[in-house]
């Protein structure tokens, strides 16, 4: 089997007045009293590493102390923002600002705790991409899962994913066999078709996480995507399966040992009924996003050319060789996976 590499990071697409647009119709918009570029002038930073010394690529932020007091006032106002609606939230105070200078957003984390009870939660705040805000609402509309997060100009926040890293998943269970791995396998055999119908690429285990919840005297799995910025970007199909990495192939072996490719079939089947239905509950909003995107930039003319010619003889669809855009692309690989008219 061959493996997906991306090797080089993907740019930053601006956000334009369309999809500013969208998101003012659909309350995405606010203002905030801190920006992501606030947050780069810090006086320090420091490693963080785990319990073994291993780096975890975060950083521990340090501010100036005439800074800090009004740095982390702001951050407690964006989290109420998020998480209360603006409404004030009290006995809360921030407890870290992490920053990750690997990968294309490159993030701060910002840990929030509760003075009385010790108990936190995170957010994050990026530099807003169009390719990421087209993501996050994509998976908002089309997956199980709704996505919390506001932008304002060029600053991004959003909500913590809650679940375990893949990769930190697939590590503690490599000398032990996971608990209800028929549950898993059916997971990852929907977690992968969604992302191929969503076109959403870079699915490597770093990159969603494994939700875990128990469900009677069983345990249940749901598999979620926490990054967005290949959205419609990469030119090869295989980028869009998470069955082609090899971070994930552990969990591939795991379905074909499972999995017949009856049951398999079946259950990308009704993975895609599962898209479709949430579709026509979501049909204007889709449309809305889907509109902005058609002529909107995501990605290189290569790609665009690439991705159009491989679905065309994977569809065996002339139609997609007229495309111009991802966004255009999209639009027609939906309506094909999920038998819908959008346009």
């Amino acid at each position: 089997m061959k493996f997906n590499q991306i090797k080089y990071k993907k740019p930053f697409y601006k956000i334009k007045k369309p999809l500013r647009d969208h998101l003012r119709q659909y309350s995405r918009l606010d203002v905030f009293p801190i920006a992501y570029e606030d947050l780069l002038h810090h006086s320090d930073i420091l490693p963080i590493t785990d319990d073994n010394g291993n780096s975890t690529l975060w950083n521990a932020v340090l501010f100036q102390p005439s800074d800090m007091e009004q740095i982390y006032h702001s951050l407690i106002l964006l989290y109420e923002k998020l998480y209360a609606d603006g409404a004030p939230t009290a006995y809360i105070k921030v407890g870290s600002v992490d920053f990750c200078t690997y990968g294309n957003s490159q993030p701060f984390r910002i840990k929030i705790v509760n003075e009385i009870n010790d108990n936190h939660d995170y957010y994050y705040i990026k530099k807003a991409d169009a390719s990421r805000i087209y993501g996050l609402e994509i998976e908002h509309i089309f997956s199980p899962n709704k996505m919390n997060y506001l932008v304002h100009e060029n600053t991004l926040i959003e909500e913590h994913v809650i679940g375990v890293p893949c990769d930190d998943f697939i590590k503690k269970h490599a000398k032990r066999k996971v608990e209800n791995r028929l549950r898993l396998a059916k997971e990852f055999v929907k977690f992968n078709e969604r992302c191929f119908t969503q076109l959403l690429g870079d699915m490597r285990a770093y990159n969603f996480v494994v939700e875990i919840n128990q469900d009677f005297d069983n345990i249940q799995y749901r598999l979620r995507a926490m990054d967005f910025d290949q959205q419609t970007y990469e030119g090869r199909i295989n980028m869009y399966l998470p069955q082609f990495y090899k971070d994930n192939i552990s969990l591939v072996k795991l379905a074909q040992e499972l999995l017949s490719n009856e049951t398999a079939d079946q259950y990308k089947q009704q993975e895609r009924a599962a898209l479709k239905k949430r579709y026509l509950s979501e049909k204007q909003r889709t449309k809305s996003i889907l509109r902005r995107m058609k002529n909107d930039t995501l990605s290189t003319k290569e790609n665009v050319t690439l991705l159009r010619k491989e679905l065309s003889v994977y569809h065996k669809n002339e139609e997609f060789l007229s495309c111009r855009t991802m966004g255009e692309i999209l639009i027609l690989h939906l309506e094909i996976r999920l038998g819908i008219r959008i346009f």
